[in-house]
């Protein structure tokens, strides 16, 4: 009796295993039959088949396949920094404005490192000479 019960239990995990696998079609026309997913990623999925575990990547998924997973595709790349900077400068005025505060930073920064440089303590160092020497300079 006890070992039916672990059977029936057996049974049941994989007929559920079985009712839980699907088929997994991309965009470019893979096609992973029976297959359980096995852990759902940022990026994409895991798939395991009989013939292995695979990852799919959203991006590669159909849009409904990504809808039920609540996956958003990424905003768009913003403009890089230095093309930024190269149509301002393109512009005189911006141009001026650019030099004068990077003239100023650098200004600052230079007067705050000769601040310090002239705060500094002149370090004496302290000459080792000889015992010999020592007894010299005192009896002369």
């Amino acid at each position: 009796m006890k070992y039916c019960g672990i059977s029936v239990v057996i049974l049941a995990v994989l007929f559920a295993s079985l009712a839980l696998s699907e088929d997994f079609k991309t965009t470019k026309g893979r096609v992973y039959k029976n297959a359980t997913v096995i852990r759902i990623e940022a990026d994409g999925i895991e798939l395991k088949t009989k013939t292995g575990i695979s990852k799919v990547y959203f991006t590669e998924l159909p849009q409904e396949v990504q809808e039920r997973f609540h996956w958003a595709k990424p905003e768009a790349p913003r403009e890089p920094f230095y093309d930024r900077w190269a149509a301002a400068a393109e512009d005189p005025a911006v141009l001026a404005k650019i030099i004068a505060v990077t003239t100023a930073i650098i200004a600052s920064v230079g007067l705050v490192i000769s601040h310090i440089r002239s705060r500094r303590q002149p370090t004496m160092l302290a000459r080792r000479t000889s015992r010999r020497k020592a007894l010299h300079r005192t009896r002369s």
